[in-house]
């Protein structure tokens, strides 16, 4: 591997006139620059990209902690952030809470260990576990997707209120009274907020889903499998289920299919959430949808200008609105 000291013996001057001219960090006559450069050409010479960076202070590095890499949700948000990071010049480094509030803090150590530039983060725990400062020590931190009560952090995120509510009233309007759900970790965001726009959406109709048909746990697909099976052998199943995000309808709808039960004739489910392949189901899931690549391309310009130093206000937080799309897995009421 070429070094600086094969420049400078190769051009005939000292390492610290290599690194004025490559750095353009001192005046070199024409004559010196002129053969430093033919020196690098010749000698294919490419300087070290963090070893500058370093020399400024920053690494040019964003690290990506993700709740879930089994999730395909989360492939797209890797894709996107790394799209929009290039466009300002930095590397993503990715990392896997696998939805582990433990895991997580080792994460958010080996952030700082790395000297990353910022942090863009789906929290996997709970208020608690980001308080006292926890993230904002350091590099500058936004979270997607998911949100805490600390007024302090930039936060991307969708309205889950809005997501359930709009499921569950496509149900209603369908005739369907008896609705069960499987619910996401309701001390997340996600899960408290969807759930909670399924309870509001029938309220408004004086209705409430029974205590029996309602099941949460982690947002994984054999959970869902698991206790969707018990949810659809009660003698008093629901006619139709909100599924919290899409792996759990994946699940969901290999436990319908597994029991020889028919979606919709039997049971109708609706979700949330767009995950790759979700739209080949058959029958086509009916589900509200997260604008992920702009959620994810948001959520990186914030964290751009926290890190530029261009914003000084406090926490931001910005909501998207969350998109209804209707396919074949609802039917009305029999």
């Amino acid at each position: 591997m070429t070094t600086i000291r094969d420049v400078a013996r190769a051009a005939g001057v000292s390492t610290a006139t290599v690194s004025a001219v490559i750095n353009e960090s001192a005046y070199v006559s024409p004559d010196l620059r002129q053969r430093v450069l033919k020196a690098v050409s010749d000698l294919r010479y490419a300087p070290s990209q963090v070893a500058r960076n370093l020399k400024h202070g920053r690494t040019q590095l964003i690290a990506l902690a993700v709740a879930d890499l089994a999730n395909p949700f989360y492939a797209r948000i890797v894709w996107a952030a790394e799209a929009a990071a290039a466009k300002w010049g930095y590397s993503v480094v990715v990392f896997n809470s696998d939805e582990n509030p433990d895991t997580e803090k080792g994460v958010i150590d080996r952030i700082r260990a790395l000297g990353c530039d910022g942090a863009v983060i789906v929290p996997v725990g709970g208020a608690e576990d980001y308080s006292a400062g926890r993230l904002r020590e350091g590099a500058p931190v936004v979270l997607l997707g998911r949100s805490v009560d600390d007024p302090g952090l930039d936060t991307v995120s969708i309205d889950n209120r809005s997501a359930g509510e709009r499921a569950t009233s496509y149900l209603l309007d369908l005739g369907h009274t008896r609705i069960g759900s499987i619910t996401g970790p309701l001390h997340l965001s996600t899960g408290r907020g969807r759930y909670d726009g399924m309870l509001m959406a029938m309220q408004a109709r004086g209705l409430a889903p029974s205590p029996d048909h309602v099941r949460s746990g982690p947002f994984r697909e054999d959970v869902a499998y698991s206790v969707a099976r018990d949810l659809l052998q009660r003698p008093d199943r629901p006619s139709a289920l909100y599924v919290a995000n899409g792996v759990m309808a994946l699940g969901t709808m290999r436990a319908i299919s597994d029991l020889g039960l028919r979606c919709p004739e039997d049971i109708s489910v609706a979700s949330t959430d767009n995950i790759a392949g979700i739209g080949g189901i058959k029958p086509r899931l009916t589900r509200t949808e997260h604008p992920v690549l702009e959620m994810t391309g948001e959520a990186m310009r914030m964290l751009v200008d926290r890190m530029r130093g261009t914003v000084e206000t406090p926490g931001r937080t910005v909501v998207f609105q969350p998109a209804l799309v209707v396919g074949d897995s609802c039917a009305p009421v029999r």
